[in-house]
């Protein structure tokens, strides 16, 4: 039984999420707080699993809260935000504190619900999965990098739950000079990718942007699928462009089936599709088409995957040639697609 301390200053959210949680039988709420100074006093007596986490709250608030609760080792936190700019921001930071990852409230009582009652579940029963988990391994790089000056190549990255913090296993270690443009796509609400993407590109040696309709292709940058929109790519002339639609209807906008595909039409064989952690199938079906058509398909491991769904299913179609833990999976990218000898 998942033991899950329910923590927000809205006695009406209390209770929603009571509710969605004891819908399933291995989760059992043991109490709720309305802040963060209640919330480590019951964390303290009652040792839960999981804590889900408002973020603004009154008094100690969710950020307060979560640094102590993480110094004290009080069980793993999911942080409920609300779908908006600064709850992002204040959201990623969460990330960066520690937080195991997070959930968007819905937008009204009824708005969304469905969704968010199966992304609450799914999370929550994640975060149980991964106490205790929290073995760090050092990324391995390669010994030296192999030059290209052929043309760009392409890598298309899939994520979903659990991706804000696994994508800083790889992300972080490609290189400026990668011979090739990334494309990422992060299941994510439309207002936490510009944020998300401005975070990466603080951290990264590659440019990263949030992907706008237009946006010339370029060597050596990360380009972050935006929130609601499907991230497509074409050719103009010589140039290679960005293309943002909202079809083909997805269940998740960005989709990584959705944008591999479009990426292989255009790349070809100089496709690398990439496929982690994640609930569901996305991307699986395009990691079949890749790899048939002589690109190159990376899926996270068991070993790292926060929820084991989307290269899971990638793997069991054959669609992975290779299948790694996330520590590993930069420095495959890099021996795929080599490193420019220049910089410009």
């Amino acid at each position: 039984m998942i033991k899950v301390l329910v923590v927000d200053d809205s006695a009406l959210m209390r209770l929603i999420i009571k509710d969605v949680l004891e819908k399933d039988p291995d989760i059992k709420v043991v109490d709720t707080a309305k802040n963060g100074s209640e919330a480590l006093e019951k964390a303290q007596k009652l040792r839960p699993d999981v804590i889900t986490m408002d973020v603004n709250m009154p008094g100690m608030d969710g950020l307060s809260a979560l640094e102590k609760i993480k110094e004290k080792r009080l069980g793993n936190v999911l942080m409920l935000s609300s779908e908006t700019k600064k709850g992002a921001d204040v959201t990623l930071r969460a990330l960066e504190l520690g937080a195991f990852d997070f959930v968007a409230k819905p937008q009204g009582v009824r708005l969304g619900l469905k969704d968010f009652e199966e992304e609450l579940i799914a999370k929550v029963k994640a975060g149980a999965r991964t106490i205790g988990s929290s073995k760090e391994n050092p990324v391995k790089m390669p010994e030296e990098y192999i030059l290209s000056d052929g043309d760009m190549k392409a890598v298309v990255i899939g994520i979903s739950t659990g991706g804000p913090r696994s994508i800083m296993k790889v992300l972080p270690y490609l290189p400026a000079r990668l011979n090739a443009a990334v494309f990422l796509v992060q299941h994510m609400p439309p207002a936490f990718t510009g944020p998300f993407a401005k975070r990466l590109d603080e951290q990264c040696a590659m440019k990263v942007v949030e992907a706008e309709d237009g946006m010339e292709i370029k060597p050596g940058v990360c380009y972050v699928g935006k929130g609601g929109y499907n991230l497509l790519v074409t050719e103009e002339g010589k140039k290679k462009k960005i293309v943002l639609t909202d079809s083909p209807k997805h269940r998740f906008m960005p989709s990584a089936d959705v944008t591999m595909e479009s990426v292989l039409s255009l790349f070809g064989k100089d496709t690398v599709g990439v496929l982690m952690t994640g609930m569901g199938d996305d991307g699986a079906e395009a990691m079949v088409k890749i790899r048939k058509s002589g690109g190159r398909t990376i899926a996270e491991s068991p070993e790292t995957a926060v929820i084991f769904g989307m290269p899971r299913v990638a793997i069991e179609k054959s669609g992975a040639e290779f299948v790694l833990p996330n520590y590993e999976i930069a420095s495959k990218i890099i021996e795929l697609v080599g490193v420019r000898k220049e910089s410009g």
